[in-house]
């Protein structure tokens, strides 16, 4: 195997189109064509993690956070990320990020709290817009089923449980190819009429390339006619944060201790009681201040995320417990998820789950 193979792995579990803007996801460091000869799966990819990643012979690290982020114009050894990226390279060890792509994916960090505090009824709180594109071609009509199948097979036409969807319409055609034209229908410089079916259907997005791939491919004109259009519909498989609601409804304080022992946290910052029972849960990894109103629109009792500062309390509003567990313990279970998917995929290298806690935070 080769690592662009592990990351081609990766983009199907979490594809980048999905990242947010700001983000700097994907192969940070290294190149894709190297031969693997193992994988760390990390948090965050600081000095001791290469040294574990030398130790044991990995020469591919996968870490959620980049250690990237922000432009560089020197890279000499005095800060932490140009030490980490000057022994990385110094080792021909790669590093690839995936961070806000595994955010939004339905089974990634939200997932993962939604799991380990055994919440039923799993919803994306925020669904990510602009997912969702629509084609519009037109092919002969007796080459329809074949063209429609083909393009299921690379899965365009998939709603929510359905697949195979689309729309069509039959009609009549008319082109005319000029001297330089080589119609597979007609002639050069007759207007030529073809019975056609108009097929519409929908993708999402990082599919774009494969479904036009595939339409260029099967479709037996010389010159596609194609339309491509981005829907407003909102994605309910993609988005960041989550909601659900426990099986058996707590008390306030009581689901305070549940939490602090399921997320393995010493310390929760929260808003005032509000003397209600908890059944409704919305949670959102790392930093989430920017999803109070959504977790409030939701209906859930608590919310629980990280990095709130002292003025995203008073958001709460007596509508909602705003609970703020640390951002490092909300996304702990992260690299799990990472290292129990390559595993299925990939048996026949080293999957390593890294030791090193890369808490900067710490508690007196």
């Amino acid at each position: 195997m080769i690592i662009q193979d592990v990351i081609n792995h990766l983009e199907e579990f979490a594809p980048l189109a999905y990242a947010e803007d700001f983000d700097n996801v994907g192969l940070l460091i290294g190149n894709n064509k190297t031969k693997l000869t193992g994988i760390l799966v990390t948090l965050d990819t600081l000095e001791t993690v290469v040294d574990e990643a030398i130790e044991e012979k990995c020469n591919l690290i996968v870490s959620f956070h980049p250690i990237l982020f922000k432009g560089l114009k020197k890279i000499t050894g005095k800060t932490y990320v140009e030490r980490v990226i000057l022994k990385a390279i110094k080792h021909d060890i790669a590093i690839y990020a995936i961070h806000t792509a595994l955010d939004n994916s339905l089974q990634g960090v939200n997932d993962a709290i939604c799991n380990q505090l055994e919440l039923e009824n799993k919803q994306v709180l925020i669904p990510q817009i602009q997912t969702i594109k629509k084609l519009t071609t037109f092919v002969p009509k007796a080459e329809a089923d074949q063209l429609r199948a083909a393009l299921f097979s690379v899965g365009a036409g998939n709603i929510g449980n359905y697949s195979n969807c689309s729309f069509n319409v039959d009609g009549l055609g008319t082109f005319k190819g000029n001297e330089n034209a080589s119609p597979t229908k007609g002639k050069q410089g007759i207007l030529h009429k073809e019975e056609e079916t108009q097929i519409s259907i929908t993708y999402a997005k990082h599919l774009e390339s494969e479904i036009l791939k595939t339409l260029f491919k099967t479709h037996s004109y010389e010159e596609v006619a194609y339309e491509i259009t981005m829907l407003e519909n909102k994605n309910q498989q993609i988005g960041i944060g989550m909601v659900g609601e426990l099986k058996t409804p707590m008390d306030e304080n009581s689901f305070l201790k549940y939490l602090k022992t399921k997320m393995n946290t010493q310390n929760i910052r929260h808003s005032g009681l509000l003397g209600k029972t908890i059944k409704k849960v919305a949670v959102l990894g790392g930093s989430g201040s920017f999803a109070i109103a959504a977790a409030k629109a939701s209906g859930a009792q608590i919310f629980i995320t990280a990095d709130l500062k002292y003025h995203d309390f008073f958001a709460a509003e007596n509508n909602i417990i705003l609970a703020d567990i640390g951002h490092y313990e909300s996304e702990q279970f992260t690299k799990n998820i990472l290292v129990a998917f390559l595993m299925k995929k990939i048996t026949n290298f080293a999957v390593v789950l890294s030791k090193t806690n890369t808490n900067p935070v710490k508690y007196f």
